[in-house]
């Protein structure tokens, strides 16, 4: 061990701080070794929390405080349970009695009795005080109650009443509902890829409805797309679905301005300008090269702005303003925000006044009134989204879908995005989320988000994370959760610092699982994990037992050295052949991610060596088919992709997914990890095997598309 190794080893205070903050202080990485955090990293994970840790006196105060913390609450600002499971923890003075009371969310209340016990004491602040537990009755519904709690002495006038938040959770979602009764399929496709011939360069909204009704009338219970999540309002544009500025909000740039209801009621002049402002982008349908979201953007908006400007029946007034009121005051800070980013577009970020960044400035205040009319058009911009989507999600069930729209949820927030903004006091500050090494990315990953803090969460009663799922399942029969495991801990990266040198931070796993239950069985929605990678096998089993799929992927599963049986792939499933980091199958086949790689200076071994491993790769998954009956020798490649999948249908999991590029034979990745500008990662516009685009109009009549949904469907009917 060096002398900079030795010096940067944790106290064991620090280290009980650090620990006592769910900051873990030694971890096992991806390749077996046992790694000691080094102080360094605590106290900047420490320092991002609000605590000081910055010498051992600091260290000493801030542990005493973090044990007597949770007593100096009468209450706790969150209480997340399961129903006949959970306490209310109360800390009560000395020489009090008290008195506990539920008002539940549907009205009513309920005083709730206080069993015998022989509580633990604790001196805090100079009061001694009591922990006294109070069980959840079995019997309180499901739901967002409030806790009041009233501390009194008889006779005196020393009376203190608290309130918190008690959400009774699901102990276990529903199956999914599938036609079959048990087990169902769906497709999965990057929305912005899929376009129409009468999208505008881009696949929207309107294409997502089509796109799911084609699905399901051939047999389909879903539609999985990308996050949809708003990004940018200026160009250009964050390609990647998965780096948003809010995962509360939709993005407008979806939105198909033909089908606003307004449009029809345009004077000659402005229908026109709707009209050339589709044709100059929409010629770019056909385009296979790029998705140009900046151009789309530029055209889409200026359109909106005249069906903004136009004037709405009293009903249709009535139904915006019911859904500004519905959504309150964090709509308002995301469409003011949305109006701040056009005010300073001309500005660099780091050129912006400082107070520009701070939503309680008096410069912010200002602004707000100045800049309403483009704060009430961004708002609109949210009701007409929110229509488009519904009306995707009723034509998704009307086709015969069991569950319909599966959204997708991003692991975070771009770091100058909305949320970051009009949620500061809910992000750790100087931190970004990420990866530990692995074979994969031996520095480890970095991915530019700034994580929830767990504390702050807590305290809100998880009110950010329930508006986000409330919006994402309004009009949605599903969601994929992208690296679910980030809900029970996340790799966290102070600035300054490469991502190895970051550590593990735990969330509250009950309580946040609970949430996104309570709100999925309020929604009738089925919730699905991405689990893949470094997990801690315990949390495989509590998602199942939460009623929670899990996620599997053909090439993942090994067994030795050869492809594991699918009948042994778990059942609380949703199973596919790829994702959208990985290249499409007909690709795979044909080496074309080895190609790629090579060609981008990703590849870490010799042409050859990788050319040889994925080849052995392929042969052992071939002889598997071959050993079924699913190929003989001559199979081609679009009978191979049909195997593949099948072979996947006699596995037990619950759902199973087939992605859009591998029914149509798209050969190119949507993400090249690893990858910035060297490649267009979320701009491959959907197309065949020849390289010619593929638009919705051409899928019915498409061999390829039909044969294999047909294939998937014989395999699980």
């Amino acid at each position: 061990m060096s002398d900079d190794t030795a010096s940067d080893l944790p106290s064991e205070q620090l280290t009980a701080l650090a620990e006592a903050h769910g900051i873990a202080t030694r971890y096992w990485s991806f390749f077996g070794d046992e790694v000691v955090v080094p102080a360094s990293t605590l106290v900047a994970v420490l320092t991002a929390m609000e605590v000081a840790a910055h010498d051992a006196d600091a260290v000493a105060r801030a542990l005493a405080d973090v044990q007597d913390q949770p007593w100096r609450a009468l209450v706790p600002a969150s209480t997340v349970v399961r129903p006949g499971a959970g306490d209310l923890v109360l800390h009560v003075a000395d020489g009090h009695d008290v008195t506990v009371t539920i008002r539940f969310e549907t009205g009513g209340s309920r005083v709730l009795e206080i069993p015998v016990q022989s509580p633990e004491a604790r001196e805090v602040d100079g009061i001694r005080l009591w922990r006294v537990r109070v069980p959840v009755p079995a019997d309180v519904p499901l739901g967002w109650h409030t806790v009041q709690v009233s501390q009194w002495v008889h006779g005196g006038a020393d009376t203190r009443v608290a309130e918190g938040v008690l959400a009774v959770t699901p102990a276990r979602l529903p199956d999914p509902p599938v036609r079959s009764g048990e087990r169902g399929w769906g497709l999965m496709a990057q929305m912005y890829s899929v376009r129409s011939e009468r999208s505008w360069g881009m696949g929207d909204f309107a294409d997502l409805g089509d796109l799911a009704a084609i699905a399901g009338q051939r047999g389909a219970d879903f539609l999985l797309v990308n996050p949809i999540h708003a990004a940018e309002v200026t160009v250009p544009i964050e390609p990647s679905p998965y780096l948003p500025a809010t995962r509360r909000f939709l993005a407008p740039l979806y939105v198909r301005p033909e089908d606003i209801r307004e449009v029809a009621y345009l004077d000659e002049g402005d229908r026109a300008v709707v009209t050339e402002a589709q044709a100059a982008v929409g010629a770019m349908n056909t385009d296979a090269e790029r998705i140009d979201r900046d151009a789309v953007w530029t055209a889409k908006r200026a359109a909106l702005e005249l069906v903004f400007a136009a004037p709405r029946s009293a009903a249709r007034q009535i139904e915006l303003d019911a859904f500004l009121a519905r959504e309150g005051q964090a709509l308002q800070d995301f469409a003011l925000w949305c109006a701040l980013e056009e005010h300073y577009a001309d500005v660099p970020a780091d050129e912006r006044p400082a107070d520009a960044w701070d939503i309680g400035s008096e410069l912010v205040a200002q602004l707000r009134g100045r800049l309403a009319d483009r704060v009430a058009f961004h708002a609109w911009l949210q009701w007409v989204a929110d229509e488009q989507v519904e009306a995707a999600q009723a034509g998704a069930v009307a086709s015969g879908m069991g569950i319909g729209i599966m959204h997708d949820l991003a692991v975070g927030v771009h770091t100058r995005g909305s949320d970051a903004w009009s949620l500061r006091d809910m992000y750790a500050g100087g931190i970004t989320v990420g990866a530990p090494p692995d074979m994969y990315n031996q520095q480890g990953q970095n991915w530019n988000q700034p994580p929830w803090l767990p504390a702050a969460l807590a305290e809100a009663a998880y009110a950010p994370l329930r508006d986000m799922i409330r919006t994402l399942l309004r009009h949605a029969g599903a969601l994929r959760i992208d690296h679910i495991i980030g809900l029970f801990r996340l790799w966290w990266i102070p600035a300054g610092l490469g991502p190895a040198a970051g550590t593990y931070v735990r969330y509250d796993h009950e309580a946040m699982i609970g949430v996104l239950a309570l709100e999925a069985q309020r929604a009738g929605a089925v919730l699905i994990g991405e689990d893949l990678g470094n997990v801690e096998p315990w949390v495989r089993d509590y998602l199942s037992a939460r009623g929670i799929l899990g996620t599997s992927v053909l090439w993942f599963e090994q067994e030795g050295d050869r492809p594991l049986p699918p009948e042994r792939y778990r059942r609380d499933l949703l199973a596919t052949v790829n994702t959208h980091d990985l290249p499409p199958t007909a690709g795979y086949l044909a080496d074309e991610h080895v190609a790629l790689r090579a060609r981008l200076g990703l590849l870490t071994q010799p042409v050859d060596e990788a050319l040889a491993e994925a080849d052995e790769e392929r042969r052992r998954m071939l002889d598997e088919l071959r050993r079924r009956g699913l190929i003989d020798d001559d199979a081609d490649e679009q009978q191979i992709i049909e195997a593949l999948h099948v072979f996947l249908a006699a596995s037990p999991s619950r759902l199973l997914g087939v992605a859009l590029v591998d029914a149509v034979g798209e050969r190119r990745v949507q993400n090249q990890p690893g990858t910035d500008k060297e490649y267009p990662n979320w701009q491959v516009p959907l197309a065949g095997p020849d390289g010619a685009a593929v638009l919705l109009e051409d899928l019915p009549a498409d061999e390829r598309f039909t044969s294999l949904l047909a294939a998937v469907d014989r395999a699980l009917r």
